[in-house]
């Protein structure tokens, strides 16, 4: 049904009245509407509406056997639109407003809270597990009760004082097939420690179930675009087509045979029932493709759903990506940058991503803050989590200070929702239960399969690095001897742990006639600047032209780069492995490969990166055994974790579960606290690089969309918070949407260095 516009004036529908009741176009009551070009009104039926929600919510709970609970969510979280004043708003407050439905704008009607009330008074306490999903579904979940973050607590929202937004709708206006519903019969899953991520599960589901009817009212081709992915089973069938070719021009060299060798290990062990795996491969072994050869066949096995593969740093997520890509091709999304506008309208909502396509690519920071979020545009992905198999790609990175919720999380997914976890690792991270002294008992995961048969043999056999040590393990070099030594070397990668370091260094480096071939990498350079230097290391490594590079720590991770020799400043002992893992990778050179551990003249920054340093000194003094060897490894994790003042750092799961059994659940406060990077002190910027500058404006006058915000996260930078506000004041950066900013003119973004302030580095406590 149109309703034209009548030259510059809407014309409104009428109130709902007694008088008119029986008119034919007020008997519907209104959810949505849309403008389309011509400039007619198209009305999304309220009833039409909650039923497609309610389906739609119930297909995506249904594989945790959650679709009861599910599909009342969706029949009830917009009860509160049948009321006049709702009505009213969308239908003449504007002449038609199509943002009516998204609440927390002055002077917007509160239509979330009556399904939220209605569910306490139809099922008593079991309503309050309805209530934190309808009440949330567009500010996200509230905390129950009063906390120092914000937001109306739902205690608060569902009292007495607020019942009148539920009486003010006469029962007879909304149809009984929808207002009354029998008790779901199913039970929560994981007890009263897993009911959050329960809730969470199917919170996921109501708004993602949301977000799909309405966007296929408001842009048909929009969702259309959702469709298409291949399936798992396809994607196998190119993937083994790509290996079988791969293998077919690869030299027959010992790492190739290795290398080959662990492939079949995955393939075959990838048969084993589900659960939590860990995938131990030295470094240069081949770990990215055979850990997707396992999640591959262990998908087609037991009919998982997906596959997400978890990267540590958004600095090196580009390389995994594109190899996926170009095996994979559109199959695949990359999901990293915070990019979300701070305002929610129409079109932010319809840009969020759900992860609907069968491989994703993500980091730690959107993986697991995701697990413990509460706005909606996290949570929004979280049902397509299950029933899929997770790689955690480099898994020795999660943060000692949450171990313990991420530890806890995943054994409730593998224990109830489907998930496969692979760790996969050179060094890998001592995850199992124990208990030190005087501390709290870890809860680990105890029930790790190793997919490698002998992994002490594999290691020897991939040795291709000798590693040499200081004796003297306090005393710091200067940067000016370090980059002389560089020098003489026409092929070397130098790692060290500080921004300014590298920045110092390449300075250093560059200032000689024989220092210009000298190439810097570093995480104040966007994703697609690192991946053009990248490309450009390989090519002359390939081609056996003089290069030379200072990287910060992001080209230790999942950085596929051969150099004959490889300095890493003093580190702990994993980061010490994963530098010696771009070292002689091939295996091609004639004897072994030279890693450098040299001591700089700044200690680490503080915090984990120092601490780790600590224990390597601690380790390494006076050490006659193997530096790269698996013992030493193992004593290295269990040293950083019993050091660490807590493995849960802000009491995550006191605040999760202490009330769970009342549903007494602080989901706001865990949120705020579970950032594994403190958001509130950086500030995501798109800089200008490449050809760029069609997208920002594009981004600009239209606002996000999901394609454009995918296409722009390449060229994200985060800053400090007080950087940037020194930048917005200078007119470097400026907002050309709400909540996302962009460089301004040409000096900010130096195309060798990345992000400079006044041609200085960027304070200090920025790593990566």
């Amino acid at each position: 049904m149109k309703i034209m516009m009548t030259g510059s004036r809407i014309e409104p529908l009428p109130l709902i009245t007694s008088q008119t009741m029986n008119h034919p176009l007020i008997q519907k009551h209104l959810a949505h509407v849309r403008q389309d070009q011509a400039g007619a009104w198209h009305e999304h039926y309220l009833d039409e509406h909650l039923h497609g929600v309610a389906t739609i919510a119930a297909d995506l709970a249904a594989p945790f056997n959650a679709g009861d609970w599910a599909s009342i969510a969706g029949l009830w979280h917009d009860l509160g639109k049948y009321s006049d004043e709702f009505q009213h708003y969308i239908k003449t407050v504007s002449g038609y407003d199509a943002e009516a439905h998204i609440e927390g704008k002055a002077g917007r009607v509160d239509h979330s809270t009556a399904g939220a009330i209605h569910a306490i008074r139809q099922f008593g306490a079991h309503g309050r597990l309805f209530a934190y999903l309808i009440a949330g579904h567009h500010a996200g979940l509230p905390d129950w009760s009063e906390a120092e973050t914000g937001g109306k607590a739902l205690a608060i929202r569902i009292s007495e004082e607020q019942s009148h937004l539920l009486d003010r709708i006469p029962t007879q206006t909304i149809p009984q097939k929808i207002f009354t519903q029998a008790k779901p019969t199913t039970k929560p899953l994981g007890g009263a420690d897993g009911l959050h991520l329960w809730l969470r599960m199917l919170f996921s589901c109501l708004v993602d179930a949301d977000f799909l009817d309405t966007e296929a009212f408001m842009d048909s081709n929009k969702a259309n675009t959702r469709k298409g992915y291949r399936n798992l089973s396809d994607l196998l069938s190119d993937f083994d087509s790509y290996m079988a070719k791969k293998s077919a021009t690869a030299e027959a060299t010992p790492v190739n045979l290795i290398r080959a060798d662990i492939l079949r290990q995955c393939r075959e062990k990838a048969t084993f029932d589900p659960g939590v795996y860990s995938l131990t491969v030295p470094t240069g072994g081949g770990k990215t493709l055979s850990g997707m050869a396992f999640a591959l066949h262990h998908a087609a096995q037991h009919n998982k759903q997906r596959i997400i593969y978890v990267i540590p740093y958004t600095s090196i997520i580009e390389q995994t990506a594109g190899i996926f890509r170009e095996i994979f091709g559109d199959n695949v999304v990359e999901h990293h940058a915070n990019l979300d506008p701070d305002k929610e309208d129409m079109r932010s909502r319809l840009a969020t991503e759900n992860w609907d396509a069968p491989i994703i690519v993500t980091t730690n920071v959107q993986f697991f803050e995701s697990l413990f979020a509460a706005r909606t545009s996290r949570c929004r992905k979280l049902h397509n989590i299950i029933n899929s198999v997770v790689v955690l790609d480099e898994a020795q990175l999660l943060p000692p200070e949450f171990l313990q919720p991420i530890a806890d999380v995943m054994n409730q997914l593998a224990n109830h929702y489907g998930v496969t976890f692979v760790l996969s690792t050179a060094t890998q991270p001592t995850l199992g239960s124990f208990h030190p002294f005087g501390s709290k008992a870890f809860r680990g995961l105890d029930n790790v399969r190793e997919i490698m048969d002998a992994p002490d043999a594999l290691y020897q056999q991939l040795k291709r690095v000798e590693v040499s040590v200081p004796a003297d393990l306090q005393t710091p070099r200067d940067w000016q001897s370090i980059a002389n030594e560089l020098l003489q070397h026409p092929s070397v990668l130098c790692i060290v742990s500080r921004r300014d370091d590298a920045r110092e260094l390449h300075r250093l480096m560059t200032a000689t006639e024989d220092g210009q071939n000298t190439l810097h990498l570093s995480a104040l350079m966007c994703g697609e600047h690192r991946s053009r230097v990248i490309a450009e290391i390989k090519a002359r490594l390939q081609r056996k032209e003089l290069v030379r590079v200072i990287s910060t720590q992001l080209v230790e991770a999942g950085v596929d780069v051969d150099f004959p020799v490889v300095y890493r400043a003093l580190a702990g002992l994993d980061s010490i492995a994963q530098a010696a893992g771009r070292c002689n990778r091939e295996g091609k050179q004639d004897g072994m490969g030279q890693v450098v551990v040299f001591v700089p003249p700044k200690p680490a920054p503080p915090g984990l990166l120092r601490q780790a340093a600590q224990i390597s000194v601690s380790l390494l003094s006076g050490c006659k055994s193997n530096v790269l060897g698996r013992d030493l490894a193992k004593q290295f994790f269990e040293h950083l974790y019993v050091r660490a003042p807590s493995l849960d750092k802000h009491d995550i799961h006191e605040l999760l579960t202490q009330d769970a059994r009342d549903c007494q659940i602080q989901f706001r406060t865990v949120a705020e606290k579970f950032k594994l990077i403190d958001d509130s002190a950086y500030q995501t910027i798109l800089v200008r690089y490449g050809d760029n500058d069609a997208w920002l404006g594009m981004l600009e006058k239209d606002g996000p969309q999901r394609w454009l915000m995918r296409k722009l996260q390449r060229y994200s930078v985060n800053i400090p918070k007080r950087l940037f506000a020194q930048l917005e004041k200078q007119g470097d950066v400026r907002e050309i949407w709400q909540g996302i900013y962009a460089q301004v003119g040409d000096t900010l973004y130096d195309r060798t260095l990345g992000v400079v302030v006044d041609g200085n580095i960027a304070p200090d406590e920025l790593v990566g």
